[in-house]
């Protein structure tokens, strides 16, 4: 069996959330579509934007999931990532602060999903 190779995000507007995550992860799309954009982000891996049901995506439907992002260092490297992300203007939920796992940080895109910045494992 393989292992997830396909991450996907509901966004209710496939171009604003493409800028978005292109500045933020400073990365290119692979496929543009008009309601799908995917962005590889390792080798057969790909995060995907999606507009085809952004009729779900509102600010009243609850975030039961994280996009991640883990730095090499430490938590200086995650301050730093943050300080960068913050010059940026992103939305900020939870400023830097030291969890079990190491220090991390939350941040929403502009539908309100959820991406956490945390150490390698």
């Amino acid at each position: 069996m393989s292992a997830p190779n396909l991450f996907l995000v509901y966004v209710t507007d496939v171009v604003r959330a493409t800028d978005f995550y292109r500045d933020l992860f400073e990365i290119e799309p692979v496929m543009v579509t008009p309601r799908y954009v995917s962005f590889e982000v390792a080798p057969g891996v790909l995060f995907a934007l999606w507009s085809g049901r952004a009729d779900q995506v509102t600010a009243e439907v609850p975030r039961t999931f994280e996009v991640g992002l883990m730095v090499p260092g430490s938590a200086a490297a995650v301050d730093e990532v943050f300080a960068r992300w913050v010059a940026k203007g992103v939305t900020v939920v939870d400023e830097p602060y030291d969890e079990v796992f190491g220090r991390t940080f939350l941040v929403a895109d502009p539908d309100g999903n959820l991406i956490r910045v945390s150490p390698i494992d």
